[in-house]
């Protein structure tokens, strides 16, 4: 993990806390909410299950009972299905302030069932990680790469040099927008038929009478 600079390089993206109150922060984070979380799958945790274990309230972004571990190496690729349409416009990650912390995070959307052999593709959006063991730094998206996500995959590709990473909160800041159900709708033609669509060839009444 050697070579790989961790500079803050202007990455810092700190919100300050007197700018909102506590609760409208909570609101602000309540995309959790919007996960379909049974549908949420985690590869390359230590138990199944953990990684929806840290998509959580904003008042438990510091809770240290609940979290996930990578297990073969320090990967970890979340596949998160919403209920909706998101428009995703920030994220917090909080790991232990130590090497096991997240060091690189890589966004990509709409990509159900991604696996790790797809993320060599190009990502919409990639962030080099500050430690962030209180959960206040906030990494803003770009909103116009974000604007219609119904499936979000966040693929934590390094830490900060340990074998394993691991996560205790994922903060996901945005808006929601219920999802439009399309009913097939049949409709009955016949009941306003147009007679140009009903052509019948003309039939010559037959007249003649036997007498």
């Amino acid at each position: 993990m050697s070579g790989h600079g961790h500079g803050h390089g202007g990455h810092s993206h700190r919100c300050c806390e007197d700018e909102h109150e506590p609760a409208e922060r909570g609101l602000e984070y309540a995309l959790y909410q919007r996960i379909d979380i049974e549908k949420l799958q985690c590869l390359n945790e230590t138990r199944e299950g953990d990684g929806k274990l840290v998509f959580k309230p904003w008042d438990q972004r510091t809770d240290r009972e609940k979290f996930v571990e990578s297990d073969a190496d320090e990967e970890l690729l979340f596949n998160i299905p919403f209920t909706g349409s998101v428009k995703l416009k920030g994220i917090i990650i909080a790991g232990e302030d130590d090497e096991s912390h997240p060091a690189e995070m890589r966004l990509y959307k709409n990509i159900p069932h991604m696996s790790f052999d797809d993320t060599g593709r190009e990502p919409e959006q990639a962030f080099r990680l500050n430690r962030d063991p209180l959960a206040q730094l906030e990494y803003p998206t770009k909103i116009a790469r974000f604007s219609n996500v119904n499936h979000l995959s966040i693929h934590i590709s390094r830490n900060f040099g340990t074998e394993s990473t691991r996560v205790y909160y994922i903060g996901l800041r945005g808006e929601y927008s219920q999802a439009h159900r399309h009913e097939v709708t049949i409709c009955n033609y016949e009941a306003s038929a147009n007679p140009a669509d009903h052509k019948v060839d003309s039939i010559i009444p037959q007249t003649n009478f036997i007498s």
